[in-house]
């Protein structure tokens, strides 16, 4: 019986082995940039029909209005986007990604304090093959209802295609709603609708759209969209140490990812706030099994179907011990 009892054992461990991968083969928890041009990523955006890839940028790079895609499996960039058709970025702080595979960039920073009459949005779409190419971009002027200021959230619903800006202001500040279609040709004014109780440095829509995830320096807060009159969900706790600048969902939405500026900046998971996880109706996919909470990231019908494999090979094992004892 020893050989039986051993091939069986053999056989259950690669079961184990051959267990649905978990969300880390996709970057689902987390990963680091490790391109040395990518030193201050004030964004991320997910892409739908490229999985594990993710858009960042710099806020100011001097190499020009540059998108990166980083795959979240190395860490490592597969592609660079330069934009043609538009001016020279000022401040680019944000990148959303909106429907029909259509990446926003929102250029609507201030770090110089000059207080700019307008700011400026660039459209795009998402190439369906990544390599380093260059992209012509529609540019958008836009201007504020109630004067200039500062901003770093740029979010496009991922249904409507409506574009929002989150303005940044130490006490909180406000959700701006744009004009349901954008011009190109005349300034676009974008109007103060609700207030965010936070310091937003990012914001992201969930996959589905009902729920919209803002994060600042020290904290986030995730609110039901609610149709855009936003209703307050729970906190989100985000990696301090570090300049917080971006925030995305995973396509699938059971995730959201926190990344940081610097030099191989980290891009940290958490689970979806908002019952995200489990409500995503995204393209890419119908979503997933909730992931457990003993911080393990896998579902937890893997974590029971592991659990079982490795209780069965012990009690083989033992039974083994136990047979050559008594031979």
């Amino acid at each position: 019986m020893r050989r039986p009892l051993a091939v069986l054992a053999g056989i259950l461990l690669m079961g184990m082995s051959a267990l649905p991968a978990s969300a880390a083969d996709d970057g689902d928890e987390g990963f680091t940039i490790k391109d040395p041009r990518i030193t201050e990523s004030s964004g991320l955006a997910a892409s739908r029909q490229h999985p594990g890839i993710y858009w960042t940028h710099n806020d100011q790079d001097e190499a020009g209005a540059n998108l990166y895609a980083v795959d979240s499996r190395t860490g490592e960039t597969v592609a660079t986007i330069t934009l043609t058709g538009v001016g020279t970025p000022r401040d680019v702080e944000a990148i959303s990604m909106g429907p029909n595979n259509e990446l926003w960039v929102g250029d609507i920073g201030d770090n110089d304090g000059v207080q700019w009459p307008y700011v400026w949005l660039y459209r795009l779409p998402e190439p369906k093959t990544l390599k380093d190419q260059k992209i012509r971009a529609t540019q958008y002027v836009v201007k504020y209802s109630d004067g200039t200021r500062d901003a770093e959230s740029m979010i496009v619903h991922p249904k409507t295609g409506r574009v929002y800006i989150i303005d940044k202001q130490e006490e909180g500040g406000h959700l701006y709603e744009g004009p349901a279609e954008l011009s190109s040709s005349s300034a676009n004014v974008f109007k103060p609708t609700v207030p965010v109780d936070l310091w937003a440095t990012d914001a992201a829509f969930s996959p589905d759209g009902k729920t919209l995830a803002v994060r600042g320096y020290l904290g986030g807060i995730a609110y039901d969209w609610n149709g855009g009159k936003l209703k307050r969900l729970e906190r989100i706790s985000v990696p301090l140490g570090t300049q917080g600048e971006s925030a995305t969902y995973t396509p699938d939405g059971t995730k959201l990812l926190l990344g940081s500026e610097g030099a191989n900046s980290a891009v940290v998971a958490k689970d979806a706030p908002g019952g995200a996880a489990s409500s995503s109706d995204s393209s890419s996919g119908n979503g997933s099994s909730s992931a457990s909470d003993d911080g393990s990231g896998l579902p937890e019908g893997e974590l029971k179907v592991g659990a079982v494999a490795v209780v069965v090979v012990c009690v083989l094992l033992f039974g083994v011990g136990r047979l050559r004892r008594r031979g």
